[in-house]
């Protein structure tokens, strides 16, 4: 267990650094308080029909209460052991539905008095909407997730079945292709309680490695399995009873309990695809690289065909486009009753050997006899296919190294017919990208391809441009390869297709927005004209009105080398820089690798996007009195066949340094009054910029790592490991330059950190490093938090603390 540490304040002075025995959650401003505590819109889900949508009340933040309840941390989960689910804390409060043809709001009778909402899901034919609703009993009774059921014609919910929902992954239910009953995960019946430890050892914890196994990438995970104990309660909560329930509640059970991860039912619902869980465990991967069978059962639960036993896996081979040696990613053809498909890497997953054909995609119908079919055989890693008919289905792979994407046509019923190659384009060259097909519900509720008469489909994207992005709708001719632009998002607005409503792509669901106007939803008619094509349906106010007139531009400038660069400035209400003179200002940042600087050039983000102040960023400084450039670009770009983080450090510092200059030239900031900060990959970035130059009075860094031997198996998009890039490892580690830090570093870190890489421990040592050098530093562990912050508390301190470091160190600093 780990041992919480107190809030430590810090002075210039080593001496004078002691700890606060009596630390306590703190409260910002009311500017910063009033942003927390604004008002969320509702969540909203469209029904398969597309005439229906579900709206969810969104809560205001946990209370650290609610953050703080019960919660294990086994074999990389996380589960809270009073309801047998993952752990969450933030549930739907209300409920309704919305008319999307007259706009009306639809009242739910029957919900639960304090709904607790967690998961939802339309039925096929769009009879009724299932959800979940967590409870949370008092001393005497159950706590547990309980299924509902809201019968869209009468409006009514109600309590499907008294027996409380198991789960580690997913929601613990879905519904059967025809609409009749559902597939749960259930708490067996007669379960008994969970294995109390001993607090007595058996005996010592052993592991093993293999020589013959070769090199294998261990990434840094968390809340991996400490011993047997905690093995025999991860088998505790994994297990579970598979049943089918139809709509009055009855239940038929299916096969016995056991560790069932992915379970899916075929589209003709007789069949299920299930991945069940096998021991030895590990002690050094998470529950997803265990032992696992994957079967296709009936519905009683008999084994009708084995589909692989997949072994341990303790890492794979090195490289990020590394994968499992066997067959992987196995799923049901969505188009077709009963057929599997899956890929199989001909190179025994490792990219360093050399092979024309990396993965081959197969098919095997039922009842799976004779040999499976080929797919495709592709140059580099299978990805997915989406699904339309037996003569459309597209087929996407790519290769990180060279950041390649290739998007395919199959004819799944011509196999004689090989594949016919449609896009061929870099994974990071936006201006480019084709956009993602399309897909809508079909009659058992599986995605399928939109597919018009004339051989023609539906592609959606951002549409990034010099200008900007702005969301756009192609109907593709997969014949004569002729586009036709139906919708693009124009200025002064920021409108983003939701999906479509109807095959043909000519009325769409959008959200829409303004600098001054939250995003709200709208139906879109094409074949109108004007104003007439839009429809509101929903009319969010303004969360944060006192900052409704917050300045914004999307700015650009050029780095020193001519790589083009942007960034969003943001300004006060009513800030003038000539007459008000330059500001005090905070820059958030997050690096990204390229391998090329024309991608690294191009535009990111969009002027007409709302001006939503956040608590999660920067942009709350504004309140306060601030400026702000928010996502300024810090690209780190490996042309050709050089790494990117060969030369990370002078491309950082060359990246800030143009950012700096671009905000002085323009008057709203000057030199000696500027903050750097980052959440994850930022704070790390926010270190390093601390210990190369002298460009930041002061650094706010969230969340981050800052030595990378403690990641020695690659780290974000480094794929070497420690050994073979000794010097690149040792060169990006803050850590490993605290001494060379002379401006103040605020460190904030969740304690219970579960994001792999940044480890708490990585905040405690950066931190107790610039405090034994006699560096100016202070650190605030979050109890009870992860990689981001949940609760009210947390976020309100987290802000506290924020806005006291600017105001103490950048603020009212001296020239």
């Amino acid at each position: 267990m780990r041992h919480r540490l107190p809030i430590v304040p810090l002075t210039m002075s080593l001496l004078a650094a002691t700890p606060n025995a009596h630390s306590q959650y703190q409260l910002p401003p009311a500017q910063l308080q009033a942003i927390v505590d604004a008002p969320r819109a509702p969540a909203l889900g469209l029904s398969p029909q597309r005439n229906l949508a579900m709206m969810v009340d969104t809560p205001a933040l946990p209370s650290i209460a609610e953050v703080a309840q019960p919660e294990l941390k086994l074999a990389g989960l996380r589960i809270n052991p009073r309801t047998y689910s993952p752990s969450r804390f933030s549930f739907g409060t209300g409920l309704k539905l919305l008319d999307i043809a007259t706009q009306k709001e639809i009242k739910i009778m029957g919900l639960p008095k304090q709904l607790r909402l967690a998961d939802t899901a339309w039925s096929p034919d769009q009879r009724y909407l299932a959800f979940t609703h967590v409870t949370y009993a008092d001393r005497d009774g159950a706590s547990g997730v309980e299924l509902w059921l809201v019968d869209i014609n009468t409006r009514i919910a109600r309590r499907l079945t008294a027996q409380p929902l198991s789960y580690l992954g997913g929601s613990g239910f879905s519904w059967m292709p025809d609409a009749k009953g559902l597939l749960v995960h259930f708490k067996p019946i007669g379960r008994g309680k969970a294995p109390q430890a001993t607090g007595v050892p058996s005996g010592p914890i052993l592991q093993d490695s293999q020589v013959s196994v070769g090199a294998r990438q261990l990434r840094t995970y968390q809340d991996l399995l400490k011993n047997e104990e905690d093995a025999r309660l991860f088998e505790h909560y994994a297990s579970s009873q598979l049943a089918l329930v139809d709509l009055s509640g009855k239940l038929r059970l299916i096969g016995n309990p056991d560790m069932y991860t992915d379970v899916t039912v075929a589209p003709n619902g007789k069949l299920l695809l299930s991945s069940v869980l096998q021991r030895p465990f590990s002690y050094v991967v998470p529950a997803s690289a265990f032992p696992r069978q994957v079967v296709v059962r009936d519905l009683t639960g008999k084994q009708m065909h084995l589909v692989v036993n997949k072994p341990l896996e303790e890492g794979l081979p090195p490289g990020n486009d590394a994968v499992s040696a066997g067959v992987r990613k196995v799923s049901w053809r969505v188009d077709a009753p009963a057929t599997l498909v899956w890929a199989e890497a001909q190179d025994g997953g490792d990219p360093a050997k050399a092979a024309e054909v990396r993965d081959i995609v197969y098919a095997h119908a039922a009842p799976f006899a004779g040999e499976p079919a080929v797919l495709a055989k592709l140059g580099s890693r299978y990805e997915r296919i989406v699904w339309g008919n037996g003569d459309v289905a597209l087929l996407g792979e790519s290769w990180y190294k060279t950041r390649a994407v290739k998007i395919w046509r199959l004819r799944p019923e011509q196999q004689a017919v090989a594949p016919e190659l449609l896009f061929s384009y870099s994974a990071e060259d936006r201006y480019n990208n084709p956009g993602s097909p399309v897909t809508m519900p079909d009659a058992a509720g599986r995605p399928r391809l939109v597919i018009g008469a004339d051989s023609t489909i539906l592609l959606g994207g951002s549409g990034a441009s010099n200008e900007g992005d702005r969301p756009f709708l192609d109907r593709f001719n997969l014949a004569s390869k002729a586009k036709e632009r139906l919708f693009q998002s124009e200025a002064p607005y920021y409108e983003s297709i939701v999906t479509v409503l109807s095959d043909d792509g000519t009325r769409l669901l959008t959200t829409r927005e303004s600098p001054t106007e939250r995003p709200n939803f709208y139906v879109r008619d094409l074949k109108r004209s004007g104003a007439a094509q839009l429809t509101a349906l929903t009319n969010f106010p303004h969360p944060t009105p006192q900052l409704k007139d917050v300045q914004k531009e999307q700015i650009r400038y050029k780095r020193a080398d001519g790589v083009d660069l942007t960034a969003t400035l943001m300004l006060p209400p009513d800030y003038e820089a000539k007459r008000d003179g330059p500001l005090p200002l905070l820059m958030w940042a997050y690096p990204q690798d390229f391998k090329s600087a024309s991608a690294a050039s191009q535009t990111t983000g969009s002027p007409f996007r709302f001006n939503a102040i956040s608590y999660w960023g920067p942009a709350p400084m504004l309140a306060m009195g601030y400026a702000v450039l928010d996502n300024p670009s810090m690209p780190i770009v490996g042309a050709g066949d050089a790494e990117p983080n060969d030369s990370y450090l002078p491309q950082l510092v060359a990246n800030a340094e143009a950012a700096v200059n671009e905000v002085v030239r323009r008057g709203v900031a000057e030199r000696h009054r500027i903050a750097i900060g980052g959440h994850s990959y930022g704070a790390f970035m926010t270190g390093n910029l601390l210990a190369h130059t002298r460009l930041f009075k002061a650094g706010v860094a969230r969340s981050g790592a800052y030595n990378r031997t403690l990641t020695p198996f690659g780290f974000q998009s480094e794929e070497r490991e420690f050994w073979k890039a000794r010097e690149v490892y040792q060169a990006m580690s803050p850590f490993n330059n605290a001494d060379k830090i002379k401006d103040a570093l605020l460190l904030i870190h969740g304690e219970q950190d579960n994001n792999s890489g940044t480890f708490p421990m990585q905040s405690e040592r950066m931190f107790q490093a610039m405090k034994g050098l006699g560096g100016t530093a202070r650190l605030v562990m979050l109890p009870n938090e992860s990689h981001a912050y949940r609760a009210r508390e947390s976020i309100m301190h987290m802000l506290y603390e924020t806005n006291s470091w600017l105001d103490k160190y950048v603020k009212n600093a001296k020239p």
